[in-house]
């Protein structure tokens, strides 16, 4: 059976502040692995991408759209890799930046940031897991009920050991604790 072959991708963060309604996440900024993912003709794409993300040990995986209401997780870090289609992601609310998204691309959520799909192609989906211990995820709506509950947890949740699509080596931690510490 072919491979997923892993791609050398330039990886954009972006950061969020509190915007009064969505937490965002002022130490972790999202990540945007654009066309990291190459899948051979005779492999699926939604197979691939969970085999990648199992192997390095994110699970809780789905695979569905993007809910198109602005939320975010409290309890979980996510990463999504597009296995069909396209879409415009909205990041950080509805005054965050937009994103174009398609078949190759991943994108690391940090808890906290808020995410919506803005509009997608019909054939739109794509895999969806979290770091261990983080698999039973909340779904935040941006209700004021929510904190500042869900702020502790957000500070409190543990950075994955794992990048979940280049591994142990991968640059997540690395852009994590930097950006952390900054």
């Amino acid at each position: 059976m072919a491979q997923l072959v892993l791609l050398s991708s330039e990886i954009q963060p972006y950061a969020f502040r509190d915007d009064g309604i969505f937490p965002n996440n002022p130490h972790l900024p999202a990540l945007f692995y654009e066309d990291c993912l190459q899948v051979p003709d005779d492999f699926t794409a939604a197979a691939a991408i969970e085999a990648l993300f199992t192997s390095n040990g994110w699970t809780g995986i789905w695979e569905s759209g993007i809910y198109n209401f602005h939320h975010y997780h409290s309890t979980s870090h996510e990463v999504m890799g597009v296995c069909s289609g396209e879409a415009t992601i909205q990041l950080g609310g509805p005054h965050g930046i937009t994103l174009e998204v398609r078949m190759g691309d991943v994108l690391i959520i940090p808890a906290g940031v808020a995410h919506c799909s803005l509009n997608s192609s019909a054939d739109f989906s794509c895999i969806g897991a979290y770091p261990p211990g983080q698999e039973q995820y909340d779904v935040c709506r941006g209700d004021t009920s929510e904190r500042p509950e869900a702020d502790e947890r957000i500070e409190h949740l543990p950075l994955p050991a794992i990048d979940p699509v280049y591994g142990a080596d991968g640059p997540l931690r690395q852009y994590w604790l930097e950006w952390r510490l900054a």
